[in-house]
């Protein structure tokens, strides 16, 4: 799951690239063989950078390279954390990363500035983005929010989505007062300093507030016109997407079976993410656990497999960022995502 608009200090983003680069290197030579291969497997270096610091999201990164699925398909997986929140798409845009995690909203709006970058994968395939009020509010529907104070953090799509809630409720989204709050969503709802908030996830700060004694409701975003849209997505650029086809479908082959895994074995899989937590941000074992439960559901389904993308699904988003005034010029979904077939 990814968090935006924070920042690391420079210096430990730079050592903790190389320490990373180092790992993936030392963990595809140790494990350059998946079971039963005679033989190592030659490895092309692949960059991909996460949204955030390692998460439960994640899970299935660390677990394909536990097993050894990257090194099998002849890759050489070097993971990289963002320095500010722009940075995944950014640098996959200018080809300082192959890959990265970011929002399909924020693809879309890339594309219509000129970006090109196009997502390989669908990774969480509705929002976990969420508005969330004390268990005891009055506020029960989006229409409630008229004359409250809803906090956000720095991001403009946020007031879309506002906007976009109360409209289709039928009410004035004149009336709410949208505070800037930056990423203090816990405090800024714990001590009612607002009454709302919007950028909280329900797989982490819902968890954390229930944790900490703060009990808060999530009125979902579908049920009020904001399109079902990919909360994470895996993009790289169109030149890469071009030049290094049979790299990414391999790459896209052994993260597949790392989340296959996940899913049967959620125990294993939360190992291998707690193996790999950043001692700059240290994972609480229980709400991560939470969170995968959380997430694994809304990764795949019945009717669709882990990764997979729709034209329609991109068209709908298009559509309701065109409405918001969010996409500038046209630009066509097919051209947003390719499909690793």
């Amino acid at each position: 799951m990814m968090k935006r608009g924070w920042k690391l200090s420079v210096i430990f983003v730079l050592f903790a690239s190389l320490m990373l680069a180092g790992c993936g290197q030392k963990q595809a030579q140790d494990q350059g063989q998946e079971k039963g291969a005679s033989s190592p497997v030659k490895k092309e270096k692949l960059t991909i950078m996460l949204d955030w610091y390692p998460n439960a999201v994640h899970s299935f990164l660390y677990t394909a390279m536990k097993k050894g699925y990257f090194a099998a398909e002849g890759i050489d997986l070097q993971i990289q954390m963002p320095a500010e929140t722009n940075d995944p798409l950014r640098m996959a845009a200018a080809n300082k990363v192959d890959l990265a995690f970011t929002y399909q909203p924020e693809v879309a709006i890339a594309r219509g500035e000129g970006v090109n970058v196009k997502s390989i994968a669908a990774v969480v395939r509705h929002p976990l983005n969420t508005v969330l009020v004390p268990a005891g509010s009055a506020v029960k529907t989006p229409k409630d929010l008229a004359g409250k104070n809803v906090g956000y953090p720095s991001v403009p799509l946020d007031e879309i989505i506002i906007n976009t809630m109360m409209k289709k409720d039928g009410a004035d989204e004149k009336q709410v007062k949208m505070t800037d709050i930056g990423f203090d969503i816990i405090p800024a709802i714990a001590t009612k300093r607002v009454d709302a908030v919007i950028g909280g996830y329900i797989n982490h700060e819902q968890i954390l507030l229930d944790k900490q004694g703060v009990p808060v409701r999530s009125i979902p975003l579908t049920k009020y016109g904001v399109p079902d849209y990919y909360e994470l997505v895996i993009v790289t650029s169109d030149s890469t997407a071009n030049e290094k086809k049979d790299l990414l479908r391999r790459f896209w082959k052994a993260a597949a079976k790392g989340q296959q895994e996940v899913a049967q074995n959620k125990a294993e899989g939360l190992a291998n993410l707690l193996e790999n937590q950043k001692q700059e941000f240290p994972l609480e074992k229980d709400v991560e656990e939470k969170s995968l439960n959380i997430l694994l559901p809304l990764m795949s389904d019945n009717e669709s497999q882990f990764g997979s993308q729709s034209e329609q699904k991109w068209q709908e988003v298009i559509n309701w960022l065109k409405e918001k005034k969010q996409v500038k010029g046209e630009i066509a979904a097919k051209d947003c995502f390719v499909t690793m077939e």
